[in-house]
């Protein structure tokens, strides 16, 4: 592939943006190429979304210049961006919950009448052709509060594609996606390349990386490391540009002993909005010590699982029980008052306040052990936040900072961090490594594998195979809201996890090598 190929269609030069105790981009230059996909790759924190937050007019830089077709120009805010045939995919998702599919794609843009009001039947008839185009069948109608979040990522998309953006900016579009729904996004891709839609790609999954990708930029603490054509581009070299190194070690087992039956479900059953059932019959055991990983596709009622666990659904059936005693607490502090702490899937929404410090958050499960007769102790507080930011190398200028503030990965270690101050018995963990980067990835399963030695009993849900195996001690598969298939994680085969993965409702005892009861 040569690079006269494709034309430039923007470039940033000695970009620079400052912000208070935080140098975030450091001198970068960048080019997007037309018909291309042009990936940009770092750790959390390196500056990718800030370099793409000043192109699509959310930031504006502290110095450097934006350059299309050689002129310079300045984009004060989104608007004058779009203008310019620049769209952006978000990584944290900016719908509105209250709203449907079809008001979402067309906020700010609706379709009118002669410019009197809004033409909602020609809004849902193009949001309907977008969902047909994504695969997808969403009705327009619905409200995104009702979504799950693989869902109201297809609308983030389908909200980019329908402004037929010049260039467009997808910062990890497929972090909350299926491995069905990656390849459907990939041919939308494909196609946005043949009619000459330069995109700007991000995304923490190498492999992925160099699959879709015709050029490369890295960068580093806010510094470019590396940018050229991705052919020869191989992942050691992405991780070397990356951190430095290439090694892609996610973790190293930590050898010890399990301890007694910690955790026990029975016959965990819960009825959805449409009379299905979500989760269906699900029973299983975890010992002291002990990694567990849930691995299935989205919709496999793996998060309704946990959901359930921490009494989010009153109206689901079956037994828990902590330690062997019944877990009957009938909302979620009860829960954490018996031990079990949860880092939900969607951060933004379920696991952080954005307005709130990072200190704050992260103590805000855990105040009641601050407590000093009717006062709250603040220097006590503020020592333990210090010492899990420093245990899960969190990046922060100050834990006074509002959590807003940070990037995506380290919003998630802060979540992590919040359910560690509250000493759990039982970690529940659903897609813990949703939007982190390879350094942070090694830096929070290496978190993972010392809690479990210290006798941690971890839970987690995961929809990677690669995490699945490399973490688990015991692999359980669910579909269509059942489990299908029990593993020991130290023999497993990936084609056994996947076949598993797309039973229907079969028993356990038919999805392949099964090590025992799934009661443990």
């Amino acid at each position: 592939m040569t690079e006269a190929k494709h034309q430039i269609g923007l470039s940033v030069r000695a970009a620079n943006k400052v912000y208070p105790g935080t140098h975030a981009l450091k001198d970068v230059d960048f080019d997007v190429r037309l018909g291309a996909v042009n990936v940009l790759v770092g750790e959390n924190g390196a500056g990718k979304s800030t370099l793409m937050k000043v192109i699509a007019g959310v930031e504006q830089l502290t110095s450097g210049e934006i350059l299309m077709q050689g002129e310079k120009v300045t984009f004060p805010d989104t608007r004058t961006a779009a203008a310019h045939g620049i769209g952006i995919v978000f990584q944290e998702l900016n719908l509105f919950p209250n709203m449907t599919v079809a008001d979402n794609i067309f906020i700010a843009r609706e379709k009118t009448r002669a410019g009197i009001d809004i033409a909602a039947r020609d809004q849902r008839a193009e949001a309907a052709a977008l969902m047909q185009r994504l695969e997808h069948d969403i009705s327009p109608d619905a409200m995104v509060s009702d979504l799950r979040i693989g869902e109201q990522q297809i609308v983030e998309i389908a909200k980019a594609l329908a402004q037929d953006a010049r260039i467009l900016i997808m910062d990890e579009p497929t972090s909350a996606l299926s491995a069905a729904e990656v390849e459907i996004l990939f041919r939308v891709i494909a196609d946005l390349k043949k009619r000459g839609v330069g995109i700007v790609y991000i995304s923490h999954r190498l492999e992925e990386l160099i699959r879709i990708g015709d050029y490369i930029t890295v960068l580093r603490d806010g510094a470019r490391t590396g940018a050229r054509s991705m052919d020869g581009v191989d992942v050691p070299w992405i991780v070397q540009n990356m951190i430095g190194a290439a090694s892609k070690d996610f973790a190293k087992t930590v050898e010890h002993d399990f301890g007694d039956e910690v955790f026990r479900c029975e016959n965990i059953s819960l009825m959805g909005r449409t009379g299905k059932r979500v989760v269906d019959d699900v029973s299983l055991s975890l010992r002291a010590g002990e990694i567990v990983g849930i691995y299935g596709l989205m919709g496999a009622g793996r998060s309704e699982l946990f959901e359930c666990i921490m009494a989010q659904h009153p109206h689901s059936t079956g037994d828990f029980y902590v330690e062997g005693r019944h877990l009957n607490e009938p909302d979620v502090a009860g829960r954490i008052g018996r031990g079990l702490a949860l880092i939900p899937e969607d951060r933004k929404s379920e696991g952080l306040i954005q307005i709130l410090p990072i200190r704050e958050n992260m103590s805000l499960s855990s105040l009641g052990s601050f407590v000093k007769g009717i006062h709250l102790s603040l220097g006590a507080e503020r020592e333990t936040v210090k010492r899990f930011v420093k245990d899960l190398a969190i990046k922060i200028a100050s834990m006074e900072n509002p959590v807003s503030s940070l990037s995506g990965g380290n919003q998630q270690k802060v979540v992590i961090g919040k359910a560690l101050m509250t000493s759990p018995k039982v970690l529940l963990m659903d897609e813990p490594s949703r939007g982190i980067d390879i350094g942070a990835k090694a830096e929070v399963f290496r978190t993972m594998r010392r809690l479990a030695a210290e006798g941690l009993g971890i839970l987690f849900v995961t929809s990677d195979l690669e995490e699945v195996m490399s973490l688990s001690d015991r692999i359980i598969v669910m579909s269509n809201g059942s489990i299908t298939g029990e593993f020991d994680g130290a023999s497993v085969r990936e084609e056994q996890i996947i076949a598993a993965s797309a039973i229907g409702h079969a028993p356990a005892s038919e999805a392949g090598h099964v090590i025992g009861s799934s009661n443990g």
